[in-house]
């Protein structure tokens, strides 16, 4: 049981006599996690919040890594995402699972496979430099089935690149603004839009950044209504936050 669809589906073979009530609760009984010594796979995660375990690789091994994807694709888990993978970790993983690596994020996708593309969220960054987060962000959006527009290098110190892009922003679900340096992108957009609004400091900037703390504290300072701010360089988080947002209207219709 990797989703609530199937768990659905379960549940209505049982209604309709298909399967013995003592089969699916078995069923059910096996699905939560899978024990590796090293990692306990947790395929039930997808249940309660509606997307997959998410492997974060640094810190582990190659092996560890490769061995959890294996484990999560075994049981039909697609688009995997695998954060914070150097290219040297990510080359011998490859070798064992089916892997779509991007550099630039550190992120890998295993089991790539069709994904949705539900709504519409936007990816804003305030320089070329914090792309790496934004692009962790936009990935993890993408893979959970969301439909993303990436807006870069759009910064208040040429206030005009944002301004042209007006119309694609009114019509976003979700707002991802990404900025180091003052981190002022973010009160800025939350500003102009009339949705939720994820920011997210980057450690980009000079000495007195702080390694992002100063964009950081300036994004929780923010005098813009409906913005929501994440940890400093975690693009992921924002992503996932992100899809969550965008998908509600889709699930209060299925409920």
């Amino acid at each position: 049981m990797d989703n609530k669809q199937d768990i659905l589906a379960l549940l209505r073979r049982v209604a309709d006599g298909a399967v013995k009530p003592e089969d699916a609760l078995l069923e059910l009984k096996e699905a939560p996690f899978e024990d590796l010594g090293y990692a306990k796979v947790d395929f039930h995660r997808s249940v309660r919040q509606g997307a997959a375990e998410v492997i974060y690789g640094a810190g582990k091994t190659p092996e560890q890594i490769a061995g959890i994807a294996a484990a999560m694709g075994a049981r039909g888990c697609r688009n995997v995402l695998i954060t914070r993978m150097g290219q040297e970790a990510a080359e011998q993983v490859a070798q064992s699972v089916p892997m779509d690596y991007h550099p630039i994020p550190r992120l890998g996708i295993a089991f790539p496979g069709e994904r949705a593309q539900r709504g519409n969220i936007v990816v804003a960054t305030g320089g070329t430099s914090d792309m790496s987060v934004a692009e962790e962000a936009a990935l993890t959006a993408e893979a959970m089935g969301n439909r993303v527009t990436r807006l870069y290098d759009v910064g208040v110190a040429g206030l005009h690149r944002l301004l042209s892009n007006l119309d694609v922003l009114m019509r976003a679900r979700c707002v991802v603004a990404v900025a180091g340096m003052e981190g002022a992108l973010a009160s800025v957009i939350g500003g102009l839009v009339d949705c939720p609004v994820v920011a997210v400091p980057t450690s980009v900037g000079y000495g007195a950044s702080f390694g992002g703390l100063s964009a950081l504290l300036s994004m929780l300072n923010s005098c813009a209504s409906g913005c929501s701010v994440v940890n400093i360089d975690n693009g992921f988080g924002a992503g996932y936050l992100a899809s969550m947002i965008n998908q509600m209207e889709g699930l209060e219709e299925e409920q």
